[in-house]
């Protein structure tokens, strides 16, 4: 069967999850068993995110517009600001680096921004103006946008608890806050004079006056959390380090943080931060692990540190700490060991070394701090210099001075790491400078992850069943509740947790009906999963013809697999009502890419229905190139399949056999659907992998499922910076002239699900995507039907941290929704477990409806979701999210990944992508 190419994404790994593959183990043949890391994971839902920051000190201070060329130089244009990457002017070359790294400097943009130095690539991108130094924003981040409460519920909309379905109870991987602290909190900004860069530092110097600060205050590195109101609304503080420092402290009054302000919080939040200190738990980006249980996989050189994702918030009734397991993946190897295994080919020493770290998430010890490399300065060393409070610095000073490390390796190479994509953020382009010998590399390479035995052993540590994980959460609990410390820092603050895990109302929604050809129906079960059924059961629409004009592409020494395979192909097809003729065979006499890329420049000219190419392994460059001739150049569906492939029979033919006739146009099964007129849209975006500055959003939408069962599907290339769907007008006007053409209407209603949102985009989703679509879309349908549109926005989200338990201690069955208790109240949201798993523990799938005039009810709504989860081809099974969804993300993939062009229009009504 062709190879899945979700699959093969490039996704920086930090930490090993174990429901990341049992989400998608009954979905397709996708192995992804981890979550992105703390530079990654900021995108997650602001109700499930963590708590903590990195703590400790800055890197070099040079500021973010001083830029590394590719021989070192640096390059800047003072004269103009610019406000776009692309309109910006070309940087006059007025200041470089010399030969040893120094540097002539105009002392009128002196700067103590810890941002470092960037590397400018082969075609160097202006970038916007330096943001303000991290010391002086509010804690180096814009921390309460966690924490912000972004209203999206429609204000019709009395009630989004359903009714219909079994009721079942559940548990929930929350703890109510039993005690709400009813004090009102003082909110300081503090200020060191001479300035501090460390934060640990800036804490130790502030303790000195625990006394004058009140019982249990917080103190981040900038702002200052107590219950004791100063007299003075500016206070100065003197103190003396034991390094003999004198340092005067200022403390300014903000304001007061009552406990209706959604600032209490965060402050909550720091406070069972602070209590979990206790535990003598180490931060390690955004989240604390516990190294003194760490498992050690000393024959893959690699450790797992066990740790908790944690966050308090205000839900439906009250205030709950939801808290979810999580590991780190550490590898016991530096940067530095990765340098000296690619030096041994002096000729391509630099081109490996760049493959090798490029996109990899390190973690810095001395900070305790994670960083993508983006880039790698060849030109420069340890033993250059930058400018550092008036004077010139090297690195190697530098980092003996501050952290007291000494640099081993003096003309090792440097490695920059720019801030993650942060559109419209202060400090999007904040760049940092690391020593390869100073950073531990975190997560998984593509051959790691392809290493059966190292994916068995890390499975069995991490891949927890439910009464594994909830011990571990009653653990954590008894934890905090006895040990001294952390005891003494809630009790300081009046907060008490209760020891039952939160238990949740929910209810299942009923077995849906697969509809086959001749309207024969089959119940999806309560595994909802009819593969056994399939053999026998005829597919829904198949070609009138069959498949009776393809060609098939395969090396001359792999002639006895192609018969194997064909021979396969026609038991299967029988029974599926699928008739495939015999095709035209081209034979290759190597497997070489170029042997394919002509060949499929010679079947094109048969003008065939589908070209199958059969290869005798995953090569990623084959298959792209396979790919990108077949659906950009040729226009023609492509089918890759290797040689294994006939090692399970049958089995993978019938799903070879299912995907040939969706390359054709044509729908597999259905599902019973009440609505008619009905178009649902999928939206996802997917990073290409080429070029790490574009993107590809893709659009799929259905055409009346209930009239012909057909899909239609589009791609635009985006930027990857851009927090908002710019094409998503013109991409969904695409779908609605296609459905006009083919109804000779517009859709009654149209249900929008939209994934690859953060919960830091949501606001701006909410007050600039959405209005926009819905202006444009009521002028659309004014215009065309005289009508208003019905329509309902769906925000998806799939990384969340929310876990359901039966009271059983297992896993809730598929059609499971919870709309109640741990849902936010801002919102009109519901969790839903649609999938199956048999490993771990299932993780639900969250769905926030921000704006809706569709006129269907919470249970329609939930219910329809449900139905749409049923419909994707690549499997006989339910997926996480709905079709359209997982359609979606496929094909915003395989052109980011492979492609890396947009496909042909003449493929938009074939579900080619599969």
């Amino acid at each position: 069967m062709e190879r899945d190419q979700e699959r093969g994404r490039r996704r920086p790994i930090d930490r090993y999850e174990s429901d990341r593959r049992e989400s998608h183990s009954n979905s397709e043949p996708r192995n992804k068993h981890f979550r992105e890391s703390s530079e990654s994971s900021r995108g997650r839902d602001s109700s499930q995110g963590s708590t903590s920051r990195g703590s400790g000190g800055p890197h070099p201070p040079l500021p973010s517009h001083q830029r590394f060329g590719r021989q070192g130089s640096r390059e800047r244009d003072s004269s103009r600001p610019s406000t776009s990457r692309d309109l910006q002017p070309p940087l006059p070359p007025q200041q470089r680096f010399g030969p040893q790294g120094s540097r002539e400097r105009d002392s009128s943009h002196a700067s103590t921004s810890h941002g470092a130095v960037g590397v400018a690539p082969s075609n160097p991108q202006p970038r916007p103006p330096p943001p303000p130094p991290a010391h002086q924003r509010e804690g180096g981040r814009q921390r309460g946008d966690r924490f912000e409460i972004v209203r999206t519920r429609p204000s019709d909309v009395l009630t989004k608890v359903g009714t219909d379905g079994q009721p079942i109870q559940l548990q929930s991987n929350y703890f109510s806050l039993r005690t709400k602290p009813q004090w009102e909190i003082q909110h300081y900004c503090v200020d060191f004079v001479p300035d501090i860069e460390m934060v640990r530092v800036r804490c130790g110097v502030l303790s000195e006056h625990a006394r004058i600060l009140g019982t249990g205050y917080l103190f981040d590195g900038k702002q200052l959390f107590t219950t004791k109101k100063f007299e003075e609304n500016t206070v100065v503080l003197n103190t003396t380090s034991k390094q003999g420092v004198d340092y005067t402290i200022t403390i300014k009054w903000v304001g007061l943080i009552s406990t209706a302000e959604s600032r209490f919080l965060q402050v909550l939040n720091l406070i069972l931060r602070r209590s979990m200190k206790g535990l003598k738990l180490e931060q390690v980006g955004r989240n604390l692990f516990d190294p003194h249980a760490k498992v050690a996989l000393r024959e893959f050189a690699l450790e797992l540190w066990p740790g908790y994702e944690t966050s308090i918030r205000q839900h439906e009734n009250e205030i709950l700490l939801c808290t979810e397991i999580t590991h780190k993946v550490m590898r016991t190897e530096t940067v530095y060991d990765i340098l000296r295994r690619t030096s041994h080919n002096p000729s391509r020493f630099q081109e490996e070394f760049r493959v090798n770290v490029l996109g990899l998430i390190v973690l810095t010890d001395y900070n305790n701090k994670t960083y993508r490399v983006n880039e790698v300065d060849f030109s420069q060393s340890p033993r250059s210099t930058f400018h550092c409070k008036g004077q010139d610095v090297s690195f190697v000073d530098y980092y003996l001075q501050k952290y007291n490390i000494r640099i081993r390796d003096h003309n090792q190479p440097l490695l920059v790491s720019k801030n993650r994509d942060k559109a419209q953020k202060a400090n999007a382009d904040e760049i940092v400078v690391l020593i390869p010998e100073l950073c531990r590399v975190t997560g998984l390479t593509d051959n790691m992850r392809s290493n059966f035995q190292l994916m068995r052993a890390m499975a069995d540590h991490t891949r927890m069943v439910p009464s594994r994980r909830i011990d571990r959460l009653r653990t954590l609990n008894q934890r905090l509740q006895t040990t001294a410390e952390s005891v003494k820092v809630l009790s300081d603050w009046n907060m008490t947790l209760d020891q039952k895990l939160v238990e949740v109302r929910g209810r299942i929604i009923d077995d849906q009906r697969i509809v086959f050809n001749n309207k024969v129906r089959v119940l999806a079960g309560k595994a909802a999963d009819w593969t056994s059924q399939l053999r026998d059961k005829q597919m829904l629409t198949t070609p009138t013809n069959g498949l009776d004009r393809w060609a098939v592409i395969a090396p001359n020494r792999n002639m006895r697999d192609l018969e194997t395979l064909l021979n396969n192909l026609n038991r299967t097809s029988r029974g599926l009502g699928f008739q495939i003729g015999q095709p035209r065979t081209f034979k290759i006499d190597d497997d070489r890419t170029s042997s394919y890329v002509q060949t499929l420049m010679e079947c094109a000219r048969m003008d065939p229905k589908l070209i199958l190419c059969l290869v005798p392994n995953n090569n990623v460059e084959r298959y792209s190139s396979i790919k990108k001739k077949g659906c950009v150049e040729l226009a023609i569906p492509t089918q890759v399949v290797t040689t294994r492939a006939n090692q399970k029979g049958l089995s993978v033919a019938t799903k070879i056999a299912i995907q040939l006739n969706c390359k054709l146009g044509y729908t597999p099964w259905m599902i019973e659907l009440p609505l008619s007129g009905l178009m649902t849209i999928g939206f996802d975006i997917a990073k290409c992998s080429r070029d790490r500055s574009k993107a590809y959003c893709a659009l799929v939408a259905s055409m009346d499922l209930q009239q012909n069962s057909t899909y239609f599907s589009t791609v635009a290339e985006c930027n990857v910076h851009d927090i908002l769907a710019n094409n998503l007008w013109p991409m969904m006007m695409k779908a609605l002239r296609q459905y006009h053409r083919e109804h000779q209407k517009l859709p009654t209603r149209i249900l929008i699900y939209r994934d690859g949102v953060s919960s830091g985009s949501l606001r701006q989703l909410f007050e600039y995507e959405v209005k926009d679509l819905v202006e444009k879309l009521t002028i659309e349908y004014e215009k065309m039907a005289g009508t208003k549109p019905l329509m309902a926005y769906i925000v998806v989200t799939k990384a969340c941290n929310t876990r359901f338990f039966t009271m059983n201690q297992q896993n809730p069955p598929p059609g499971t929704v919870v709309d109640n208790v741990v849902t936010l109240p801002e919102r009109y949201d519901f969790y839903l477990v649609s999938q199956t798993v048999r490993q771990g523990t299932v993780a639900p799938t969250s769905y926030n409806v921000v704006y809706s005039n569709i006129r269907l009810s919470p249970d329609q709504i939930q219910k329809l979701t449900y139905k749409m989860c049923h419909l994707y081809y690549n499997w006989s099974g339910t997926t996480r999210v709905p079709a359209v969804c997982q359609y979606a993300k496929k094909l915003a993939t395989l052109v980011g990944t492979n492609m890396h062009s947009i496909p042909a229009n003449a493929l938009e009504k074939k579900l080619y992508y599969l």
